[in-house]
């Protein structure tokens, strides 16, 4: 097999070998690494290159794959000859060949499964681009020069109308043409003949540009960097002068500046003739980020699955062609295929969001190292909380770090206040949702006309229905957990599968009595707060509020605008708001993810609480933080509380060492899931057995936990099974996967699925 720069010199050979028949190694995108030989049509020979996709006979099918190689060797097989080749340029160069093969094997993948994830759908279905048209005249006229115009159309009364209707706006903007000619009463002949006369100007836009930031004619000046900032980027571009850059970790507190420190290092870059890729974890923050670097840079594109239709083509190939020097997007953003890349960095680079759940189940992070070494570029990761596997990384030595310890202009960071919500039930003989205290500081930030963020990690109204009678709780038919009420759909919800049903006015087990419903999420809180704060606007921001192309923008411009004087939010507002009036953050339970069945728990809820308290304290009014919880004493709570991130990452360090969890050892975990409980728990059993004994051999340094039954058990009407392997390096745990990798095809309607380096234990 060979590699991907051997290919590409085999491509280059292949008019000089025209007599020796040439073979395509070529991959599908199924979960099985093996590569397939094709021959090559000797018309076909000058055409192909390695990252086009062909079309190929496989089995009784004619299907695609991607050709990653060409060889003048033969497999030990009769191969057949590719039918077509379905790309004028290469998809995937070879920098992108490289890295797909070291997904595959890394994270047990086809190498076909990690070429798919890099080349984004719309790319490969290639559309046509659905435009608009818009209208303007030809220049700036006086009074006397539209009146002399309009008289001389007194004859051509629909291009007087289009004139005049252009001329009574208030300055020379764009109209939509669609809408022009309706008002006007016209066609499109119409405008086209007063394009001919230079009266008017047609121009066509993109529908899905007309909602991106503009470009900027005249860049914005840079900021002056602070003493820290400073000393940081002198530091940065210390290290951009040295052969290999390698890894920094920026740990610089909420409100610190390392936005500003992003922008300058990426002039700095830009300078050198070199370019940047820019990852945000989460796309309602894109729009955020976009606005910032298209105030101080041109040619900016963005990439992300939620960019619609032709506009998203056109931005990957704008970034192909060359005519981008910057990419912002997210997690996939990091396969843009962008050429001479000098710098990669990741805001938040903390967030489980980089980590993909779905085969590849790579994490962008991992990805972006590996690039850079390839690319010899450098890599910035950024946050106020850093993930405990960077942050062992810089004690090992291996990434160098840069700390911003002060927020800009002297702001401080704002107190937190821990409500012990057990004393608050005592004070109150009764559980409210928002405490007395919380409730005390909303009114006073209030009537100081400041603004208040909620914040709440559970959306819906009720997270289950539950009779008090025999003790019956509603759960989904096809999922092991409770459903969730939506008061405002009148629907009760699935969060795995999304199925609904109506919900019950008795109990369905009993039939007797009605039903309660217990717990609550931003919905319910929305409701408590209208209630106690009616003359006050409450914007709502969840995956079930947010759903429209582009409401996030909205919503958070109105909020800016102070339209809204409460925001309420799940995780999409946790992190990169800054909005200076708000004075108060209130976290209504801490304790959502704490109780969860993961080894990471503590720390998501530590950095969760960091990063919601960081968006109050950012104007000269100050700010303050109320978490309310029912386990106060908590460490992870009491260290987010005295914003001591170093404390905490000793803590916690402590408690993972013994246990060999990461950052110390490395994991992977199987999921089994099938249709029949039976064979589900046979085959894990079968699987984890099998891996012991391997376990045996290996003097320790191979510990297999399970395999039990996951912790949500039953999702979409499949059985779920589990078991983790856990070492001290990955090649221990590779050795193990490949040893039961025949074992872990698809046998009685049950799947193996493997994640390496997992980031969710449900």
């Amino acid at each position: 097999m060979n590699s991907g720069n051997q290919t590409s010199k085999s491509h280059i050979l292949s008019s000089n070998m025209s007599t020796r028949q040439l073979f395509a190694e070529v991959v599908f995108n199924i979960p099985l690494n093996k590569i397939f030989h094709y021959n090559i049509p000797h018309n076909l020979g000058e055409l192909l290159i390695p990252g086009m996709r062909v079309k190929v006979p496989f089995g009784n099918k004619i299907i695609t794959g991607f050709c990653v190689g060409i060889t003048d060797k033969p497999s030990g097989y009769k191969t057949k000859d590719i039918i077509g080749i379905l790309d004028i340029f290469p998809l995937a160069d070879e920098t992108m060949l490289r890295i797909t093969k070291w997904i595959s094997s890394y994270y047990c993948c086809g190498w076909g499964e990690a070429m798919h994830a890099v080349i984004p759908p719309i790319v490969r279905n290639n559309p046509k681009e659905k435009k608009y048209t818009f209208v303007k005249t030809s220049g700036c006229l006086s009074v006397s020069e539209k009146e002399t115009i309009l008289q001389s159309k007194k004859r051509a009364t629909k291009q007087a109308k289009v004139l005049e209707l252009l001329f009574n706006q208030e300055s020379n903007t764009e109209i939509n043409a669609k809408e022009l000619m309706r008002r006007a009463g016209c066609a499109m002949s119409v405008l086209r003949r007063l394009e001919q006369e230079n009266l008017i100007l047609l121009k066509e836009k993109s529908v899905d540009a007309l909602n991106m930031p503009e470009e900027c004619s005249k860049p914005r000046q840079h900021l002056t960097l602070s003493g820290e900032q400073q000393a940081a980027f002198e530091a940065i571009k210390q290290k951009l002068t040295e052969p290999v850059q390698g890894v920094i970790l920026l740990h610089g507190i909420t409100g610190s500046g390392k936005t500003e420190l992003y922008l300058q290092t990426i002039a700095k870059l830009l300078e050198q003739g070199k370019k940047t890729i820019f990852l945000v974890p989460e796309i309602s923050l894109t729009s955020q980020t976009i606005g910032r670097i298209k105030e101080r840079f041109n040619n900016v594109a963005v990439l992300h699955s939620h960019l619609q239709g032709a506009f998203h083509y056109s931005q990957w190939k704008d970034i192909k062609e060359g005519r981008v020097d910057v990419v912002v997007g997210a997690r996939s953003s990091i396969f843009a295929p962008l050429k001479n890349v000098g710098l990669i960095i990741l805001d938040e680079e903390h967030e489980n969001t980089y980590k993909q759940e779905n085969s590849p189940r790579y994490n962008a992070r991992d990805i972006a190292t590996l690039r850079a070494k390839y690319e010899n570029a450098m890599v910035l990761l950024g946050t106020a909380t850093p993930s405990l596997e960077s942050y062992y990384e810089v004690e090992k030595g291996n990434y160098t770090k840069l700390v911003l310890s002060k927020r800009i202009g002297a702001l401080q960071l704002p107190p937190v206040e821990i409500v012990d919500m057990l004393e608050e039930v005592r004070k109150k003989r009764g559980y409210h949702i928002v405490s007395q205290r919380l409730e005390y500081y909303m009114k006073q930030a209030l009537s100081r006309n400041e603004q208040v963020i909620l914040f709440l990690n559970r959306r819906g109204f009720a997270p289950y229905i539950h009779c008090k009678r025999c003790g019956f709780v509603l759960k989904c038919r096809r999922c092991d957990i409770p459903l969730t009420f939506h008061k405002n759909l009148n629907i009760t919800m699935c969060h795995y599968c999304h199925s609904e049903a109506l919900p019950p006015e008795s109990c369905p087990d009993c039939l007797a009595g009605s039903v309660n419903y217990r717990g609550f999420g931003t919905e319910k809180i929305e409701d408590e707060i209208a209630k106690k704060f009616p003359e006050y606007k409450i914007l709502r921001m969840d995956s079930d509020s947010m759903r429209s192309h582009g409401s996030h923008e909205k919503a958070l411009k109105a909020f800016e605008q102070g339209e809204f004087r409460i925001l309420l939010g799940t995780q999409m507002i946790a992190k990169g708001l800054d909005f200076p009036n708000v004075t108060l953050v209130g976290i209504i339970s801490a304790d959502t993810m704490l109780n969860l069945p993961d080894f990471r728990s503590g720390e998501r809820t530590f950095q969760l609480i960091s990063q919601v308290a960081g968006r109050t304290g950012r104007g000269h009014r100050g700010g303050r933080v109320i978490v309310q919880s029912f386990n106060p004493k908590h460490y992870c709570i009491t260290y987010a509380a005295a914003h001591d991130y170093e404390g905490f990452a000793k803590k916690e360090l402590e408690y993972r060492k013994p246990l060999n969890y990461p950052p110390f050892g490395k994991l992977a975990r199987i999921i089994f899931r099938g249709v029949s409980e039976k064979n589900t728990e046979e085959k894990a059993m079968v699987i984890g057995n099998a891996l012991k004994e391997i376990a045996k051999e290996s003097d320790k340094q191979l510990e297999i936990l399970g395999p039990s039954p996951a912790p949500v058990t039953r999702i979409n009407n499949q059985f779920r099974w589990h078991l983790l392997l856990k070492a001290k390096d990955h090649q221990r745990i590779h050795d193990a996967l490949q040893c039961v990798s025949d074992m872990l095809k698809p046998t009685k309607g049950v799947q193996s699925l493997v994640d390496v380096d997992p980031y969710m234990m449900l």
